[in-house]
């Protein structure tokens, strides 16, 4: 057994745990005693906002958690659409990430897979906007994003 993980939740706030959905009728400290797969309310992705190719991939990816009993159907598309995005994407840093999100995914890992998918939405903005991609733009992004990871 892992440490213990601590989550503080406001009133009306949701939780995805182990795919039920909790809502807290008031502030709230949540303890997990054991391995536990949850998102909290503020990284679900609804459907309507996954309006790009890594928007869409993470959408899939948090279906393998929130949907336990349809894992295996979203862990295949998710491979599917994986394959699509390595040969679509030419920028170097998104294809190595992707390969490392895959990795995670196949690892049982789609939390981590979150976290670094939303790590790449600044770049993927960027190459949607035909903006220019340098390293010190890379380097930037990754300061921006390490509170998140």
């Amino acid at each position: 057994m892992k440490s213990t993980l601590r989550i503080s939740l406001k009133s009306g706030e949701r939780i995805f745990v182990n795919g039920a959905v909790l809502r807290v009728d008031r502030k709230v400290a949540v303890e997990f005693l054991n391995d536990v797969t949850f998102l909290l309310e503020n990284h679900v992705l609804q459907p309507e906002d996954a309006t790009t190719p890594l928007k869409q991939l993470y959408f899939i990816a948090q279906m393998i958690l929130i949907n336990p009993e349809g894992a295996e159907q979203s862990t295949n598309m998710f491979r599917k659409s994986v394959v699509m995005l390595l040969t679509c994407f030419k920028n170097d840093e998104i294809v190595s990430e992707l390969k490392k999100i895959d990795g995670m995914v196949t690892q049982g890992r789609a939390f981590d897979a979150l976290k670094a998918i939303r790590g790449l939405y600044a770049l993927e903005d960027r190459i949607l906007n035909n903006q220019e991609i340098t390293p010190a733009t890379i380097e930037q992004i990754r300061k921006e994003i390490a509170p998140w990871r």
